[in-house]
């Protein structure tokens, strides 16, 4: 199983929204073939709990706009991370300090990468967006 194309319409749309946020990593995995519970998940972070909550709250709008409503939402009142289950697709915003504690990226590296066609999101060697 793949993630369909609305999945990867919403992965998208997130990280558009992300990307405009600023936000930093911004990375996407097809989960569909190692989870029941959603099709992919979108990653990113920022350097300061203020910025992550401005990329929760663009991602929320824009993903709003496109018809998606959150599931679930956790983490919003620290907001060093912040997880926004759209059920299809879960965004986990972090800030750059759990991002690298929980290398989320270590645990899903054997699924599938999204292919982000974000302008400012190209690949650095070290597998890191650049921004």
């Amino acid at each position: 199983m793949t993630a369909t194309d609305r999945t990867v319409e919403l992965v998208n749309i997130a990280a558009e929204a992300a990307a405009e946020k600023l936000a930093q990593q911004i990375v996407a995995y097809d989960v569909s073939d190692q989870l029941i519970i959603t099709d992919a998940f979108v990653l990113c972070s920022a350097p300061n709990d203020r910025q992550v909550r401005s990329i929760v709250d663009e991602v929320q709008d824009r993903l709003r706009d496109a018809g998606a409503k959150p599931v679930r939402r956790e983490g919003e009142r620290d907001g060093r991370w912040v997880l926004l289950d759209y059920a299809e697709i879960v965004v986990h915003i972090q800030h750059e300090e759990e991002r690298g504690y929980y290398s989320l990226e270590r645990l899903w590296k054997d699924c599938p990468e999204i292919e982000l066609p974000v302008t400012g999101l190209a690949r650095t060697g070290d597998g890191t967006a650049d921004q």
